[in-house]
């Protein structure tokens, strides 16, 4: 069971603790500064946070002592001569995703950016590199493009737990890629997907995946809350079959998560629709199936069904085997042991949540 509970804000990273009453606030890291993503890598435990200032850019902190102490990690940058588009040079927006390289690639760790740049660092943070045959795929330049940013960005990276040489990637807007060979190549894994949005619903490169996640227990699937439905695939991304609620209820979202143990279990936080970025009907509602999309439950114990405006943002929805919990655009934060069936609040004047790792994952001394 977890002991920790990590949660960026747009006014610092904040750290909750569990005791024998339940969670409870802890401390606070970088009190003040926008932190805009959270990770912990599951390979020795350190805290990686991305911090996003207006006016300095994006900057990059490690902690391998559960944050008693933080380094600075130089931010990964795009080579000078490189544009985004003619003429539009290409430069670190924001840092979207983060994940470990793999557990026998103990220095490996990737970082997913805007404007679509997926960088990758061999020596354990010293130095980050541009996977240069990601960047310079024939359909990038044409056919990447923002959705609520300006540009795409790289929000999800899952490294096959049998095979760290297969990755795919999530990208808003283009969709998932794959390699199979170590970064060398790459393909498009967008079978069976719809992009509503564009002119050809059916486009091979084009689609909005909100969040992804491959079943560290059967790689074989894989789950993702797209712009357009819940979309899940038995076949290790060769193909998606979209399994939206008949109700559609989720047809719009960010948040995911998965049960790793039980590759049939997962979790989503609907939103009304792209137009109307709130909660459904003003009332917060997490949903769940147990039954890989074939029926799905609405879980409302415990959360606001009045006048209730917030959303729930790609990162900031985790489960650890037994714990769930999230946090909104309005500053509440949630938190259930019982897998979404009741709800408590630990609070609702926090900052903006932009993303949660509810959980260290592991127990370190």
């Amino acid at each position: 069971m977890s002991d920790t509970a990590l949660v960026a804000t747009s006014k610092g990273l904040i750290v909750f603790k569990r005791s024998d009453n339940g969670w409870r606030f802890d401390h606070d890291e970088f009190l003040g500064m926008p932190a805009s993503l959270v990770y912990v890598d599951p390979r020795d435990g350190a805290w990686w946070v991305s911090l996003a200032h207006k006016h300095w850019g994006q900057k990059l902190h490690r902690s391998r002592n559960r944050g008693k102490t933080w380094e600075n990690i130089t931010p990964p940058s795009y080579p000078n001569d490189l544009e985004m588009k003619p003429g539009i040079k290409a430069r670190l927006r924001y840092v979207c995703a983060f994940s470990h390289g793999g557990f026998d690639k103990p220095e490996r760790f990737y970082i997913g950016t805007e404007p679509g740049g997926l960088f990758i660092t061999e020596d354990d943070g010293k130095t980050f590199n541009l996977v240069r045959s990601l960047w310079d795929h024939p359909s990038r330049e044409l056919h990447w493009f923002g959705g609520g940013r300006d540009y795409a960005g790289i929000h999800s990276i899952l490294v096959d737990p049998n095979d760290t040489s297969h990755v795919f990637i999530g990208v808003s807007c283009a969709g998932v890629f794959e390699t199979n060979d170590d970064g060398r190549n790459w393909q498009a894994a967008n079978k069976g997907l719809k992009a509503n949005y564009l002119p050809n619903p059916d486009v091979e490169v084009g689609h909005d995946p909100h969040m992804m996640y491959i079943c560290k227990s059967n790689a074989q699937i894989m789950w993702q809350q797209n712009h357009c439905g819940v979309y899940r695939s038995d076949n290790g991304g060769k193909s998606w079959k979209d399994v939206t609620a008949e109700n559609e209820l989720g047809r719009y979202g960010f948040a995911l998560a998965i049960d790793h143990k039980n590759p049939d279990c997962a979790w989503i936080i609907p939103a009304e629709s792209d137009e109307m970025r709130i909660s459904v009907n003003k009332k917060l509602v997490v949903c769940s199936t147990r039954d890989a999309g074939a029926s799905w439950q609405e879980h409302r114990s415990g959360l606001p069904q009045e006048n209730c405006y917030d959303i729930v943002f790609r990162h900031s929805l985790a489960y650890d085997g037994k714990t769930l919990m999230f946090g909104t655009t309005n500053g509440s934060i949630y938190f259930s042991e019982d897998r979404g069936l009741n709800w408590n609040c630990l609070g609702n004047h926090f900052p903006k949540v932009t993303a949660a790792v509810s959980y260290t994952h592991l127990t370190l001394p």
